[in-house]
């Protein structure tokens, strides 16, 4: 069902500068104040599949490395839902994961391609992280006092600046063909193609301000895994809306008060 909200938010686009993130996070923390159910069920899901992840690699941690900043690259992709969800909240509704989960059950072949794509380049990521970690690392990696020590906290120029740099190259791409891309295929019925070539467009028309985003996007997942996972069930949601957010006003979209329920793409 889809709930009125008393006061719908009418936020008109704002030109994208350094100040914009700080703008989409307050957005976003606003939309999840809103509605805050499907946003925190989407962390606490992410948070318990990272827990998985770190049962699964304790022993291993050249696999968690890996595991954990591919799971970063996924992540845009299982937070779609939350699009749909700020965007009914521009059209004052409140929806649930009822709504959400329809958008999943469309069978949107954009999505699952786009999803499929992104799953491949974390795939890469793990195996690439795994395989220089275990094979230029001295000392086994098994912990992550391992990793710390012989990796991170190493005198010598070398793994630890390579490992970052080749997950920065990686990650890069994915950014800039997906941050623009998710929220407008959720949004528009346009093809993947042109949903990618805009985001590109975007980035390249406001380099400043997006490599801050990716940076404040960063951070904050840092934090979120510094604190057990648990600060990811809110952070989680608080990005994937402010995402919305970024998307409106690097694309120019105007705020949607239509009265009636939000369709699907």
């Amino acid at each position: 069902m889809n709930d009125r909200l008393s006061h719908p938010p009418a936020t008109l686009p704002a030109p994208v500068t350094l100040r914009s993130p700080l703008r989409w996070l307050a957005l976003g923390w606003a939309d999840l104040r809103r509605n805050p159910a499907p946003g925190l069920i989407h962390g606490l899901l992410l948070a318990a599949f990272g827990w998985l992840l770190l049962w699964a690699a304790r022993d291993q941690f050249w696999w968690l490395a890996g595991a954990f900043s591919g799971f970063l690259i996924v992540a845009p992709i299982l937070a779609t839902g939350l699009y749909h969800v700020s965007r009914a909240c521009s059209r004052g509704h409140c929806v649930g994961m009822a709504e959400v989960l329809q958008l999943w059950r469309s069978g949107d072949g954009r999505l699952v391609r786009f999803g499929l794509l992104l799953g491949l380049a974390g795939t890469g990521w793990v195996l690439t992280s795994a395989g220089l970690i275990t094979l230029w690392s001295p000392e086994p990696i098994l912990k992550p006092v391992d990793f710390l020590r012989h990796v991170v906290l190493v005198r010598d120029i070398g793994l630890f600046e390579v490992w970052l740099l080749m997950g920065a190259l990686l990650a890069a791409p994915v950014y800039a063909s997906s941050v623009v891309a998710l929220p407008m295929l959720v949004d528009t019925s346009v093809p993947v193609s042109m949903a990618v070539a805009e985001s590109w467009r975007a980035v390249a028309t406001h380099p400043g301000p997006m490599a801050l985003w990716a940076l404040v996007i960063a951070v904050l997942a840092g934090i979120g895994m510094l604190t057990a996972l648990l600060g990811l069930i809110v952070l989680i949601p608080v990005i994937a809306h402010a995402s919305w957010h970024a998307y409106c006003d690097l694309s120019q979209r105007l705020p949607d008060l239509q009265a009636s329920a939000p369709t699907q793409t």
